[in-house]
């Protein structure tokens, strides 16, 4: 054992409690070894300390669903509802990508995370080789996938796209000492067609690779379905073998009383991404509601050029904003619900999000001397009303310290922004040319 000790804060147990107390970490194994009361008892003996005096010891944060490379298009396209965006701003763009380009955009949307105290994600992009190789060398946790659509396509390319899709998944699963797992990941249900679902979703079963697609983001791919199949989007992904214990859905906006049953049935989760939502205009997820049928439900940014960033404290306020007004109740998501989305590991399959002996030792410290964060009536609450990203003062994934004093020390922040913005502008000329 190789111990961390994490010392002079307060921790967020997973009750939602708060209390004085050490975290000791086994930086070998990645897990959170043991968590003790201060109660004037000897300390114990460490390695390396982190200094938690007066702060707030969180689970890292978890962005469960993103396409973080978008960080290249971050303010390039503004200000439209969905199927314009795509199709008239982002589609054009993504066909001039290059593998680098991917690389520069992850590495700075990672060092964005890190910094914010999220410590795992799930990302659903091209080039995804790059990616993964990010995740390794940064050290934080990701679930990855390579996104597979057959529109506008012929089938020999469909089919080879999705080829590479499995590839991926197998190829790639447990890289980084297990930090980077894989899945499946079939763009939507509307910009795939049914042959290629029913050809690839069983050979993804057979390898037991979960599965992660949209779903239910707009009421512009919710009706097509309704019209052409007679019965609901998820009750259609159900006949494709898409609803399963390991698979998830990002958005969910627009999903009615028989799905949430449906996806509590199957154990389906979902992951709502609030401010994309709202800047796209694509409705209001029946959060509170999802829960309340049992349906697990996580917490994601979505892409930088929908968002525009990738703070989960961010989300975390938007969901709890946001689904009060879903469900016409100051009582819905509330503060406690909201920190426990923007920790959740469950759709990723991470054994995370909790900070407790034998969990993965992922978390954040925040500081808790701004004037936003004071007084201190409840700390749950300011997690999820008033924290920021640039509250947080270390980060450490799987044991590891990847940002001390709001230092990072896996990633070169400034050679990583010069990068991503020489990408960026060349893409975009490329793409305009």
């Amino acid at each position: 054992m190789s111990p961390l000790l994490v010392t002079g804060g307060r921790v967020l147990r997973p009750d939602m409690t708060v209390q004085k107390a050490d975290v000791l970490v086994d930086q070998g194994a990645g897990k959170i070894e043991a968590v003790t009361p201060r109660d004037g008892g000897p300390a114990h003996a460490a390695d390396e300390v982190l200094d938690a005096e007066g702060g707030l010891v969180i689970p890292g944060l978890v962005n469960a669903h993103t396409h973080v490379a978008m960080t290249l298009f971050r303010g390039n396209a503004d200000d439209k509802p969905l199927d314009a965006w795509l199709q008239e701003d982002i589609w054009p763009v993504e066909a001039e990508l290059r593998a680098e380009d991917v690389a520069a955009g992850t590495r700075l949307g990672v060092a964005e995370m890190i910094r914010s105290g999220t410590t795992a994600f799930g990302d659903m992009y091209f080039f995804m080789d790059e990616v993964a190789d990010v995740v390794v060398d940064t050290g934080v946790r990701a679930r990855l996938g390579h996104g597979c659509i057959s529109v506008g396509k012929s089938d020999a390319e469909a089919r080879e796209d999705f080829r590479t899709g499995l590839a991926f998944a197998r190829d790639h699963d447990g890289r980084g000492g297990g930090r980077v797992r894989t899945m499946f990941t079939p763009h939507s249900l509307t910009t795939v067609d049914e042959g290629h679902f029913r050809e690839f979703v069983p050979k993804a079963r057979e390898d037991d690779i979960p599965i992660h697609y949209h779903a239910n983001e707009t009421v512009d791919e919710v009706e097509p379905i309704v019209e052409e199949r007679g019965k609901r989007p998820l009750a259609w992904a159900d006949d494709l073998g898409l609803l399963s214990a390991d698979s998830y859905v990002a958005h969910g906006v627009h999903v009615d009383a028989a799905e949430m049953d449906l996806l509590a049935e199957r154990n389906t989760a979902v992951v709502h991404c609030p401010a994309s939502n709202m800047k796209l205009a694509s409705g209001m997820a029946p959060v509170q509601e999802m829960l309340d049928a049992g349906v697990t439900v996580g917490l994601g940014a979505d892409g930088p050029a929908s968002n525009n960033d990738l703070d989960m404290f961010d989300e975390m306020r938007d969901a709890a904003m946001l689904g009060k007004l879903a469900a016409d109740d100051a009582s819905a998501v509330d503060a406690p619900t909201a920190v426990e989305l923007a920790g959740s590991a469950d759709a990723l399959g991470f054994d995370s999000g909790r900070i407790e002996a034998g969990a993965n030792a992922d978390l954040a410290v925040l500081d808790l001397d701004a004037p936003h964060l004071t007084p201190p009536h409840d700390l749950v609450s300011h997690l999820a009303y008033a924290a920021r990203g640039s509250d947080v003062r270390h980060t450490v994934c799987d044991g590891q310290v990847l940002m001390r004093d709001r230092e990072l020390l896996t990633i070169d922040v400034a050679a990583a922004r010069r990068e991503a913005t020489d990408r960026a502008n060349a893409l975009i000329d490329r793409a305009e040319g």
